[in-house]
Formats: C-alpha cells, sequence, structure tokens
C-alpha cells in the first residue's frame, strides 16, 4: 500500500521521489529505498537512549536475556538483575535491564509481529543514510552521542516536534474551549498538580482509586486529563465532592497547560513529548512509566 501510494503521487504530479523520509519504525522502507536507488532518512521520534538500546539488541539479548533465570529467586550477589545497569552498552550506563521492552530482551527469539517488526528495524537503521532525531544534542551525554555518530553516516538534531523554543506566549484563555486555562489563572503560583497519563496508556485501576483518595486527601489543587471512561473507576463520589479543589477534562491543552504558572507538578507517563513539554514549562516531574520507552524516559529524568 506504501509503494501503491507513492506511484500514485509520481503519476499526479510527475516528479519522481528521490528520498524517503519515513518513520524509523517503518522498517519496510529500507528495502524500497534500495530498490528506487534513492536516500533512506528515518525520523527517530522517541529517546536516543532506546534508539541505542535497539541498535545493541543482540548484544543485550547476549548479556542479559537470562538474568532472570539464574535459578535464584531473581537475585545474584544482593542484587536483582532486573536492577543491573546496562554497563556493557556505551552511554546506557544508568539505565537498568528493567527499563528496556520485552521485546529487546527477547530478540529475534519471539514470534509476535511487534518484536519481528523491531528486530528487522534494529538491523536495517544503520543501513540509513542519516537519521533524524526528535531531540537536541546538548540534552544527551556526550557517550550516548558519539556512539549513535559511529553507527550512522549522518545524525541529525532538530528538536522536539511539539515544542517550540523560546516557547510561544500563552494564548488568550478565553480562546481554551476546554476550559483549562481560564481555571488555571484562578489558582494561586505553582499550587495546581497536573495528572495525565497520555492518550494511549492507563495505570491500572486500583492506582487510579489510590491517586483519587490522596488527591482528595491532601487538598491539593489538580487539573487532571482523564478520558471519561475512566471516570467510572474513581470512587464514588469523588467528582462531586472534589468540584470546587480539581477539575477533570476528557483533553487538555498540554504544553499550554504546563506553561501556565499555576502549574507546580506534573503526574505523567513519561511519554518523551510530555517529559520534554514539562521540562520547557519548568515543571517538576512525578514519574509513574507504564509501557514501551516510558521506563527509559523515567530514568533519563531521574
Amino acid at each position: 500500500s506504501f509503494g501503491k501510494a507513492m506511484d500514485m503521487a509520481v503519476a499526479e504530479f510527475g516528479r519522481n521521489i528521490s528520498c524517503l523520509l519515513t518513520d524509523a519504525f517503518l522498517a519496510f522502507a529500507c528495502e524500497m529505498a534500495q530498490n528506487m536507488h534513492v536516500k533512506w532518512v528515518p525520523f527517530w521520534v522517541p529517546t536516543p537512549y532506546s534508539l541505542s538500546a535497539h541498535i545493541y539488541t543482540d548484544i543485550i539479548h547476549k548479556t542479559y536475556a537470562n538474568a532472570c533465570g539464574n535459578g535464584n529467586g531473581g537475585v545474584v550477589g544482593g542484587l536483582k538483575p532486573i536492577d543491573k545497569t546496562l554497563d556493557v552498552i556505551p552511554g546506557l550506563s544508568t539505565m537498568r535491564i528493567c527499563d528496556l521492552y520485552d521485546e529487546i530482551l527477547q530478540g529475534d527469539s519471539n514470534s509476535s509481529l511487534f518484536s519481528q517488526t523491531l528486530y528487522r528495524m534494529s538491523k536495517v537503521l544503520p543501513q540509513a543514510s542519516a537519521i533524524v532525531m526528535n531531540s537536541f544534542q546538548e540534552i544527551n551525554s556526550t557517550i550516548i552521542a558519539n556512539d549513535l555518530k559511529s553507527k550512522f553516516q549522518d545524525v541529525f538534531y532538530v528538536g522536539f516536534l511539539t515544542l517550540t523554543l523560546p516557547p510561544s506566549p500563552l494564548p488568550p484563555s478565553h480562546s481554551d474551549t476546554t476550559g483549562c486555562l481560564p481555571w488555571l489563572d484562578k489558582q494561586k503560583p505553582t499550587s495546581v498538580a497536573y495528572i495525565s497519563f497520555g492518550t494511549v496508556a492507563a495505570v491500572p485501576p486500583n492506582e487510579f482509586v489510590a491517586l483519587a483518595e490522596a488527591l482528595e486527601a491532601s487538598g491539593v489543587p489538580f487539573l487532571w486529563s482523564l478520558r471519561d471512561n475512566f471516570k467510572q473507576i474513581l470512587p464514588n463520589g469523588f467528582v462531586q465532592r472534589t468540584s470546587l479543589q480539581g477539575k477533570i477534562v476528557p483533553w487538555a491543552p498540554q504544553s499550554h497547560v504546563l506553561a501556565h504558572s499555576a502549574v507546580g507538578v506534573y503526574v505523567t507517563h513519561c511519554g518523551y513529548n510530555s517529559v520534554f513539554e514539562s521540562i520547557v514549562g519548568e515543571v517538576p516531574m512525578i514519574c509513574r512509566p507504564i509501557l514501551g520507552d516510558n521506563m527509559m524516559n523515567g530514568r533519563m529524568v531521574e
């Protein structure tokens, strides 16, 4: 379907394709570019740390995959293997085994489509003409930056897709149809806890309940971006009892919320863009990683 779409574009505009700029997870684009005799430039959206983990999948799998199956209750020398740092990988000494996707630890041994896709991607990425990074080189360690540079023909850091630096001024509060900015205008500086676990991930129901109970007991003003289908998990009467204390919305203009002076802390799942929207907004984070690269992002924040 991807090839057919390109053929249609060429036919419509009469211009040949000379380069494929794709999401890095579209590993098949490498073979397509080779067959077309054009350049392939993958765009890497997650953290550079996770790119390094993918590039070193075979070494990680060989070195750490059996760490938890040692027959000693998961403990070696008083240290749980899942807490062992990835010292063998340049630039990943702050990361731990438990921060990795399961698919990386499984290497090419797992038959799931997702695992196969990730493994194939790890093999073809070094063949790219260049790789574009959704990051700033200065925020990454020199070790990992230099190592990634040695693995690719070229590396371009283009900043973050969801951010502009310096950040743009906040829009007029009355233009925010969600009501978040007008509500924040009424709160004291750095007094509000903003909670959002993104649009995909979700914490277990018991954690939703515990978080809601803690918010109510603390009396801290809160703005919670919570999809409507999760409201039924909240404690009975929570929404009514906290109607003056907090505000719950199904979606929030997050970058604007985190740039508002009333927000004092962000309870986050550590999505990559979310992390850096919080950094630009100068808002401290309470990290609760859930899936994917969340764990590596959380470790990076720590």
